[in-house]
């Protein structure tokens, strides 16, 4: 019983983890927007969320090298969820600078990125509301 409720929880902590990386990289995106040869990029959330099902108790989070385009940018690293599923996204109208970031289509994903994070988040936040109730009698 104990095993399947942390299963359970583990899964949902993972798959919040998942939807705030997703929240970063939309964020990414929408302040390079004006970024000459900015390619938007994505994670894909349901490949992150069957890696967090398939390995219980394994971290979420991996780091992947970002890509530097000019020798001024900083170096370091970026936190992503699972094994680092992002993926670069065709634009769906060209640009003359390269840029590949369409702002509205990026608003929309980061606003439906954050109503699905705040319902897995009151979802878990009922599953220990429950156990709280049931531990305490």
């Amino acid at each position: 019983m104990i095993g399947k409720l942390g299963d359970s929880l583990d899964f949902h902590s993972k798959a919040l983890l998942a939807r705030s990386e997703r929240q970063s990289t939309l964020a990414s995106n929408i302040a390079n927007v004006d970024t000459p040869g900015y390619r938007a990029r994505d994670l894909d959330f349901a490949t992150a969320l069957r890696a967090a099902a398939a390995a219980p108790g394994t971290p979420v989070q991996g780091a992947a090298q970002p890509e530097r385009t000019q020798p001024g940018h900083m170096t370091g690293t970026v936190p992503m969820a699972s094994t680092g599923q992002l993926f670069e996204r065709d634009a769906a109208q060209s640009s003359q600078d390269g840029n590949s970031v369409d702002i509205d289509a990026e608003r929309s994903r980061f606003a439906d990125n954050a109503l699905r994070y705040e319902a897995a988040l009151r979802h878990l936040g009922a599953q220990l509301r429950t156990l709280t109730s049931a531990i305490t009698g």
